[in-house]
């Protein structure tokens, strides 16, 4: 790699960049990050009515749907970017997809962690091959071989571009997550569609401010871990034109 190629896949730093300053905007968003979550976990608990079925466990819906959003936040940057990547060859692209991938991994591990607690109090049982649940953890699989593609050794590339195929192949079964129960009769619950229903004025408060609250975790989160992969990957790239130009040597 040459100076030249260097210049052109990665942008100039910031000057807080330089300094080790975190940027303002990334402050400020990590401050309301937490202020919406404590906002969110407030009213889920002490605002929204216990269910009359299910009781408090009913309350687990608050953070298993928005965790289900986050999840198809994380996937789908990391497929768009991804995708910019293929086209454009900037890193700050690939930053962006291995960072939204690692979050929606995150959040698709929450999906199935806590699905079968309410599973357990509504159907019965931990866990049935209901299409919704089954799509949801393929396409966990699919971004979790994607990360493990991109955790082997030096990522050339062809690795990269490889794992960037197979997170826009991977952006395909997200609708399929979404219409799975329409598609196969599933008997996974449809509360926010047109033939859903059944919740309290305060119950939509409290999923309306943890969708918010999601959200800027999510943007938090990926802007957080696409910075530290970013600052890496330029790191690697010096080393590399370090070592081609006899700098110091190659370990």
């Amino acid at each position: 790699m040459t100076r030249f190629d260097i210049q052109a896949r990665f942008p100039p730093m910031s000057a807080a960049s330089r300094t080790g300053t975190p940027p303002l905007g990334w402050t400020l968003l990590g401050l309301t990050t937490v202020g919406l979550l404590g906002i969110a976990i407030y009213s889920i608990f002490f605002l929204a009515p216990v269910e009359e079925q299910m009781g408090v466990v009913q309350k687990i819906f608050y953070f298993h749907v928005p965790s289900a959003y986050a999840m198809y936040l994380g996937f789908a940057i990391c497929a768009v970017c991804s995708g910019l990547y293929l086209f454009r060859q900037q890193e700050r692209w690939d930053a962006v997809a291995v960072a939204a991938a690692e979050v929606g991994v995150l959040f698709c591990a929450v999906v199935l962690v806590s699905g079968p607690l309410w599973a357990r109090k509504a159907w019965g049982v931990w866990w049935t091959w209901d299409p919704r649940l089954t799509t949801t953890m393929l396409a966990g699989m699919i971004f979790v071989a994607y990360l493990s593609l991109r955790s082997f050794g030096t990522v050339g590339d062809a690795e990269k571009r490889f794992a960037a195929a197979l997170a826009l192949a991977g952006l395909c079964v997200l609708p399929i997550i979404h219409k799975s129960v329409d598609l196969w009769r599933g008997q996974h619950p449809t509360v926010i569609t047109s033939q859903g229903g059944g919740l309290d004025a305060a119950m939509w408060l409290a999923l309306a401010l943890s969708f918010l609250a999601f959200t800027a975790l999510v943007t938090w989160l990926i802007w957080t871990r696409a910075r530290i992969e970013s600052n890496r990957a330029r790191v690697e790239a010096l080393q590399s034109f370090a070592v081609q130009q006899g700098l110091f040597e190659e370990r």
